[in-house]
């Protein structure tokens, strides 16, 4: 008796947690089908995906291993809750299969136990999202569904004429209007496909191969370690869909290397937090975000990572110089010759693993294929490539499979995250408040625009917290896209100005997501490490504007030479006047004075008004001669005495 393991024993869970990876293994292999044969009937296979994912976030994050302290007898409820999970949900799914027809005729009539087995499907979907991305999207959704249930009571505007929970779970559930609409659609047919790619990218060693490239090729700055993690989080991250994952696979090389060459745990741990956020804003993958967009837009995918490479070479631009103005700041030295980095033959053949299957995915598109055959041929080719060359590969396949895991528990989870958005959105829909919202944006951009933008981009900041990349994207541009779309605004420029807010959601307060999973690998404090992320990150706020307002800088959007000319150079200047004032130095420690109008200044020059602008670039010259000459004279001092 004493040998037996107990429900909730190691042997047990082990056994169930490979039950749930097995079934992860299989929904990778579906979403490589998928993208190259295309999906079932859509109810069909909305509903067998979901319940699937449903399987494998279960199985895989029993409530009972989530709290293993807890009384044996609450462990044995946690897994009888678990159970339930899983019965509840299946049904659910299959009574949405048997209804969808009836739906689509206008006949269906749902029994009160199809109405309260919906319901209780949709609370077992919130709890698993609170599992996968902790409680903020887990409350959004519930919030979002009582407001549905028990709106009608409210006062004022948020008052609605009230649904019976048969109106609503006809909207929620049985329909594509809810759970299983266009978001869930979109997920199975074109991310999962690029969130299996990342993993198996990651599982090959393919990102070992582009750290030890971004140490060589920073190796003479004074940045070193730090300068390497913007480099590597940049490149491995816009193949990843995950900043989580970006600031985890690539912090635990960079960020103790960072603290070893002199920088403090707090900006150690926020480098690479904000790199690692960025690595969604760069092309060419965007973190599968630009094939999303391609999707939801239809302007075409190269066209869009046009649009998105100048906005994003000034970000990390941005982290460049703020890191190396730190290190002179800090009396960093560049690394000594003898102790950099050097590239060996293996690692560039071993970079082929990343830039092999990149490579194939442009050209894939540029043959007017679609993103979705793109990324069957990028993940068919990381396969390949690293098996002939990575021999640690060839010797322990076994890690394919792992990876194959990795990215179907990764997909089930972003399916989760889905699912709570699309009870947002029918609930937006069903009661109007989204009509409602998009007005007042609307509204609110007849008479300032730069008001509305400021909401809105608050808006998405608040929207995106606690949520991956894809997810908060998606919530953003279908909950505040079309109020923005009404203030006039280019398509394209909209959809890059909520998702560059969305990305950056991953790094504000409170929640900062990218900061507090750096953190623990820094040992700082989370919450410093987010507010030092954030004033490295700020260009990054900045520059959806500047594009909104002057759209040469997107390259496709009404471009001319000259203006776009004029606001690269004047946001060159900005980045440098607001970099220095916040670290406090250039040449030499810069006074409070200095500091302050260096910020007046960059403001003024990114401002659409010419005589501020003017008069911000004259300023620049002035602070940056005054400055220099300042420095000079300190440094004469200094070798006299």
């Amino acid at each position: 008796m004493a040998g037996r393991p107990m429900p909730d024993g190691s042997a047990t869970t082990a056994a169930i947690r490979k039950v749930g990876l097995a079934v992860a293994v299989g929904m990778a292999l579906h979403a490589i089908y998928v993208a190259y044969f295309g999906g079932w009937e859509p109810s069909i296979h909305r509903a067998a995906a979901l319940f699937a994912c449903i399987v494998i976030v279960t199985l895989t994050a029993p409530l009972a291993t989530l709290q293993p302290n807890h009384p044996r007898l609450l462990r044995g409820l946690y897994w009888l809750i678990d159970l339930g999970i899983l019965a509840v949900s299946g049904y659910a799914c299959w009574r949405f299969v048997g209804a969808i027809d009836d739906i689509e005729n206008l006949v269906a009539s749902f029994s009160l136990w199809d109405q309260l087995s919906a319901l209780l499907a949709i609370l077992a979907l919130l709890e698993l999202t609170r599992r996968s991305f902790g409680l903020v999207l887990a409350a959004v959704g519930a919030v979002s569904l009582a407001y549905c249930l028990f709106g009608a009571d409210l006062p004022w505007v948020f008052r609605h004429s009230g649904f019976t929970l048969e109106q609503s779970m006809e909207i929620i559930w049985y329909g594509f209007q809810g759970v299983f609409g266009l978001p869930t659609g979109i997920v199975l047919s074109l991310i999962f496909i690029f969130i299996v790619f990342g993993a198996l990218l990651e599982g090959t060693g393919a990102g070992e191969a582009l750290i030890r490239i971004a140490f060589a090729a920073t190796g003479r700055t004074r940045g070193g370690p730090a300068h390497a993690a913007i480099v590597a989080s940049g490149l491995f991250g816009t193949t990843s869909g995950s900043v989580t994952a970006n600031v985890v696979g690539t912090g635990v090389v960079t960020i103790p290397l960072i603290k070893r060459r002199g920088f403090h745990g707090a900006f150690a741990g926020a480098v690479e937090a904000a790199a690692s956020s960025g690595g969604q804003i760069m092309p060419p993958v965007m973190g599968a975000a630009a094939f999303l967009m391609t999707d939801l837009t239809g302007i075409p995918y190269l066209t869009i990572c046009a649009a998105a490479l100048i906005p994003a070479l000034f970000y990390y631009g941005s982290l460049f110089v703020a890191v190396g103005l730190e290190a002179r700041r800090l009396g960093i030295e560049p690394i000594p010759p003898s102790e950099r980095q050097r590239l060996s033959r293996d690692d560039i053949v071993k970079s082929m693993m990343v830039f092999g299957p990149v490579a194939l995915i442009l050209l894939t598109l540029a043959l007017g294929r679609s993103p979705a055959m793109a990324g069957f041929w990028a993940t068919v080719s990381t396969v390949a490539i690293a098996l002939v060359l990575n021999p640690e590969l060839r010797q322990r396949p076994q890690r394919l499979l792992e990876a194959l895991a990795r990215g179907g528990v990764a997909g089930a989870k972003i399916m989760m995250a889905v699912g709570a958005i699309g009870i947002m959105l029918a609930v937006l829909n069903l009661t109007g408040i989204g009509l409602k919202f998009a007005t007042e944006i609307a509204h609110l951009g007849t008479t300032s625009l730069f008001t509305a933008l400021v909401l809105a981009a608050l808006s998405c900041l608040v929207l995106g917290m606690g949520m991956p990349t894809l997810p908060a994207y998606l919530i953003i541009v279908l909950v505040l896209g079309p109020a923005i779309k009404l203030l006039g605004l280019p398509t394209l420029a909209v959809h890059l100005f909520v998702f560059y807010f969305g990305v950056l959601s991953a790094l504000t307060p409170p929640v900062a997501l990218a900061a507090i999973a750096a953190a623990p690998i820094a040992d700082a404090n989370p919450m410093r490490t987010a507010v030092v992320a954030v004033a490295l990150a700020f260009v990054g706020f900045i520059i959806p504007f500047v594009f909104v307002y002057e759209p040469s800088l997107l390259l496709v959007l009404d471009f001319d030479p000259t203006a776009f000319a004029w606001v690269a150079l004047r946001l060159v200047l900005a980045v440098w006047l607001l970099s220095t004032a916040f670290v406090g130095f250039e040449a030499a420690e810069l006074r409070w004075w200095s500091r302050l109008a260096r910020v007046v200044a960059g403001f003024g020059l990114i401002l659409t008004v010419p005589e501020l602008q003017i008069a911000g670039l004259v300023l620049a010259v002035l602070l940056l001669v005054a400055d220099r000459f300042a420095a000079r004279r300190q440094a004469a001092a200094a070798t006299e005495h």
